[in-house]
């Protein structure tokens, strides 16, 4: 039991709130919760569900009151039972039906009548949907995600029910289980204990080979959530080309996220904002970031929190923050962060939902403590809410240009080797000087064009055909001159050259 919520929960009822409400997927956890609070104060508990009606929630396979599956009669039910001071009353989904003004009525005088004889009505939700005037009656519990005591208990107690139930071996090394328990961080209880069943399911077996299949599974779990996606990132920094100036800080700052260094006086650096030219690597920076400090890169899908449910986005937002948290120390990733807030920085046209959820993001940036560091990209400045460019928001704002020659030459040599070239065998000065002008990425596609060429025509790569395929596609600097150059002059005083 995480006694955190266990705590928050006591709290919320020894202050008299008679309605607390929890939106959770993990409704047997919170029930668990309610139970134990009733059992350390010896009262009762009434649970309610639209298929079981209402029932003694402390006796297990407790028979229903008949006909009161209804909402609307399992809270006449509730209202008319002479209940005593400090019972509590759970309903199970019962915001959806709330949109029935009969059974919202019904609510709101029950709630009267348990803010009157002093007993609690706990609503448990998987959707935030709550209508305004129940909201502002009731108090938020949130609840927390595992942290690693608890997804180490988990861990223990399901791999001794598999046991129970059919023979597995454990054959693994305590750094081997630490390993394991911190790529659970950020799931749910529920999806981590199936993780640990997936793993021992088919060999009955639980080793060191499975780290690799919970990290897996962690990957598809978060997939599904569709908040926060694990992004594969080099495995040496040698694969990014150019970015001296954003290397050579990052390796300055390797070390300061260790005690020694807070001891000297140092803060653990918090997070950049990469500015550019579309294309020319911002994403790239990113991976740098957590190829040179060794760390798991997520990236925040910021479309993927827009809901349409009144308070439902701010709640994935801080979902999302909260889950980053749970995972530190990673590093998280908002990719072109002007378009996912790009009404903060004007009137609004969203009802204010956008400067909200900038406000939600502003607020976690100044206060957050867990070591997650926040890269953001962003290809328009004007289109920043000012608030997000103030000193302090972020230790650095790098500007990725276009790559220089040396540049070029490092990034096409990459992409030679990625696709099993010796780079030695081509004129790697004369390709930097066709692709002038060019971003890494289309430097890459005119690379991959040239490969295509010459397959077709079953001959071999050369220097010759990459720079033909260069000149056979103008790059973006050519076709946006102006506004890569104003991006360029507001950089100049005011932005760090990642290159």
């Amino acid at each position: 039991m995480h006694m955190d919520d266990q705590q928050r929960l006591e709290s919320l009822f020894r202050a008299r709130h008679h309605c607390v409400s929890i939106i959770t997927h993990e409704e047997d956890y919170a029930l668990s919760l309610v139970r134990e609070t009733v059992i350390r104060t010896g009262g009762e508990i009434w649970i309610w569900s639209v298929i079981g009606g209402v029932r003694d929630g402390l006796i297990t396979d407790s028979k229903p009151v008949p006909e009161t599956e209804h909402p609307a009669a399992g809270l006449y039910h509730l209202a008319q039972r002479s209940l005593t001071a400090g019972s509590i009353a759970v309903t199970l989904d019962l915001a959806g039906h709330l949109k029935d003004e009969r059974v919202l009525r019904l609510l709101r005088e029950l709630l009267c009548r348990f803010r009157s004889i002093g007993c609690q009505l706990v609503m448990i939700d998987h959707l935030d949907e709550l209508p305004p005037v129940i909201r502002s009656e009731s108090a938020r519990l949130e609840i927390s995600l595992p942290d690693t005591e608890e997804l180490d208990r988990i861990v223990r107690d399901t791999l001794r029910r598999m046991h129970r139930e059919q023979s597995i071996e454990v054959d693994i090394t305590r750094r081997g289980l630490q390993t394991i328990i911190r790529n659970l961080r950020g799931l749910t209880r529920r999806q981590a204990e199936q993780i640990i069943v997936e793993a021992v399911a088919e060999d009955r077996r639980f080793d060191e080979q499975d780290i690799n299949h919970v990290l897996a599974a962690k990957r598809r779990a978060l997939h599904q959530e569709g908040l926060l996606e694990y992004v594969e990132v080099p495995v040496s920094a040698d694969e990014i080309g150019g970015l001296r100036r954003l290397k050579r800080w990052l390796a300055q700052r390797s070390g300061a996220f260790d005690a020694e260094a807070g001891r000297f006086g140092l803060t653990a650096p918090r997070g950049v904002l990469m500015l550019g030219v579309q294309g020319a690597g911002k994403s790239l920076c990113a991976k740098a970031i957590a190829t040179a400090w060794q760390r798991p890169l997520l990236r925040m899908d910021v479309g993927a929190l827009y809901d349409r449910y009144v308070g439902e986005s701010e709640k994935r937002l801080r979902d999302a923050l909260a889950q980053a948290e749970k995972m530190a120390p990673i590093i998280l990733w908002i990719d072109e962060i002007e378009k996912a807030f790009a009404s903060a920085a004007s009137r609004s046209t969203d009802g204010g939902l956008s400067q909200r959820m900038f406000g939600t993001l502003l607020t976690w940036m100044q206060e957050h403590t867990a070591p997650v560091f926040l890269v953001a990209t962003a290809n328009d400045i004007e289109a920043l809410p000012p608030e997000l460019l103030r000193k302090g928001r972020f230790d650095e704002i790098f500007f990725v240009d276009l790559p220089s020659a040396d540049a070029r030459e490092q990034i096409a040599a990459i992409h030679f080797r990625k696709r099993k070239r010796d780079p030695v065998e081509f004129d790697l000065a004369a390709i930097a000087q066709a692709s002038e002008g060019y971003s890494g990425a289309e430097i890459e596609q005119a690379i991959i064009s040239a490969l295509h060429d010459a397959y077709a025509d079953k001959a071999e790569l050369t220097t010759e055909r990459v720079i033909q395929a260069l000149r056979n596609s103008p790059p973006l600097s050519v076709t946006m001159a102006e506004s890569i150059e104003a991006l360029r002059r507001w950089a100049k005083h005011r932005c760090v050259p990642a290159d």
